[in-house]
């Protein structure tokens, strides 16, 4: 199917065009208007792949490949099954609130930032997509540098060390990553005689336990650094708390989900015995990363910083449910994924608005603001009770499950999960009345006129998202029946019809 690499090239392009735009003093807005356009058109792909897919054949549901470099047996293979499906739209639905509302007003250089975005949706795009681990190593990549450029040229006060400290950790990890991907390709040579990068003749390579458990953990450690696991989250905070709105929420709704992602596909699927003998050691980090991320969330005064550290718990929810080695907790896992997506990506927009209109993210400095700013205090609440895990949001309907799924191989874990979501509550809803309710801060610029609410734009897109929360926290079975990955075993046709 052709359309899969339509999905990378299609943003990639439209980025390239809204630089291209950004030429002549009356330009400012023009790359704005390619960059929504090309979302639209994304959106329309993708509608196309998923009425295309072969639904009634097997896990995967479409197919491409094409010769790349055949002498090292790398291909421009891409494959895509439910799991790729479900981060596939929740890449393009959050793909607007980055763009309609936290990217319109860039007064500098607006087609670069544009590029920036969309190369990094494109490389998003990729990762779900390539079924080649070479190809999966370069959308990897793709994605770091653009959200480095981002973040270091649009941040905020401490920018430069927040964007150092995410290419660090992340470039770190991915380049164990690639060693892993390096001997596992050597190992599937000297078994068989033949390299290759394909997904699928790379799960069946012979490995003893040992090699098994060091190359997943070369995988792992990629996949926990972007997560983010405790203790390799130490960039989170700072890189959220310093990246411009549209960054934050990309961060927080997409990327981090590249790491579940990961997991799933490369880690338990790839790995299977050595990812059962490493079960424990994971559970136990999850926990800690649901308590930690927790605690650590109740101690700020920076509301972004509260928000990234409450995204370090929420993902721990995610580890749990990828090791519970259950299809219930692989289901939560996944689910968890989009909710968080939704949730905090909101809650980041919320959180840079705030910051726009009082020049602050401390909390101690807001306070009252339900009565000048409803509109935006309202969906700050929404947001935040769906973050805390109230029944009848999405985020409820994955936390549960994947507790139910831990109780039944560790009840110690679940419980101390279960703790975190008690956390949950009192930070959220602290967060809650320290910023909206309570009396005014009577400070600095207290005599200036008040900010203003969210307009048409802001509420139309946020209820959306509101909208798909409250579907995904009654309604989620078309999620959960997707939400199963698609064996390396069951190898998709090649014969598949091209459209």
């Amino acid at each position: 199917m052709i359309a899969l690499p339509a999905l990378v090239l299609l943003p990639a392009t439209g980025g390239a065009i809204a630089w291209l735009s950004d030429r002549g003093p009356e330009a400012r807005h023009r790359p704005w208007w390619v960059a929504i356009t090309t979302i639209v058109l994304q959106t329309l792909l993708l509608f196309y792949v998923t009425c295309a897919a072969d639904w009634g054949h097997g896990p995967w549901l479409a197919h491409f490949s094409a010769p790349w470099v055949p002498a090292l047996g790398i291909a421009a293979r891409m494959d895509m099954d439910g799991l790729s499906l479900v981060m596939l739209w929740l890449t393009t639905i959050l793909s607007f609130p980055c763009v309609i509302l936290s990217a319109r007003d860039v007064g500098e250089r607006p087609g670069l930032f544009h590029l920036l975005l969309l190369a990094t949706i494109a490389g998003i795009d990729g990762v779900f997509l390539a079924t080649d681990l070479f190809l999966f190593f370069f959308f990897w990549e793709l994605m770091l540098v653009p959200m480095y450029v981002l973040i270091l040229q649009w941040g905020h006060e401490d920018r430069r060390r927040a964007a150092i400290k995410f290419f660090l950790f992340t470039q770190g990890g991915g380049l164990l990553m690639l060693v892993a991907i390096l001997g596992l390709v050597i190992l599937h040579q000297h078994a068989t005689g033949i390299v290759t990068f394909d997904y699928f003749a790379l799960a069946d390579t012979p490995l003893m336990p040992t090699a098994a458990m060091v190359l997943m953990l070369g995988f792992f450690a990629a996949f926990a650094v972007k997560l983010p696991v405790v203790p390799l989250h130490v960039w989170l905070p700072d890189t959220h708390t310093q990246a411009p709105t549209a960054g934050s929420v990309l961060l927080a709704g997409i990327l981090l989900k590249t790491g579940g992602y990961g997991l799933i596909r490369f880690v338990v699927l790839l790995f299977p015995d050595a990812a059962s003998r490493f079960t424990p050691v994971a559970l136990a980090m999850g926990a800690a990363g649901i308590l930690y991320g927790a605690w650590l969330s109740l101690a700020q005064d920076d509301i972004k910083r509260l928000i990234a550290y409450s995204s370090v718990s929420h993902l721990g929810f995610v580890l749990l449910g990828v090791f519970s080695g259950s299809p219930m907790g692989m289901r939560g896992a996944v689910v968890q994924m989009v909710a968080h997506g939704l949730s905090t990506g909101a809650l980041f927009i919320i959180a840079g608005s705030l910051q726009d209109r009082l020049h602050t993210r401390d909390m101690r400095r807001m306070g009252g603001l339900w009565q000048a700013l409803p509109h935006l205090s309202s969906v700050g609440l929404f947001f935040a009770i769906a973050s805390l895990g109230l029944p009848g949001m999405g985020n409820f309907v994955g936390e549960f499950l994947v507790l139910l799924a831990t109780w039944r191989i560790s009840p110690p874990i679940a419980a101390l999960g279960a703790a975190g979501l008690v956390l949950s509550a009192v930070y959220s809803l602290t967060m809650v009345g320290r910023a909206f309710f309570g009396p005014p801060h009577a400070g600095e610029g207290a005599d200036h006129a008040p900010p203003a609410d969210f307009g048409a734009r802001h509420m139309a897109v946020l209820g959306l998202t509101m909208a798909l929360l409250l579907v995904l926290g009654t309604y989620p079975q078309p999620v959960l029946n997707l939400s199963l990955p698609a064996t390396p075993l069951a190898m998709p046709e090649m014969e598949a019809p091209q459209p």
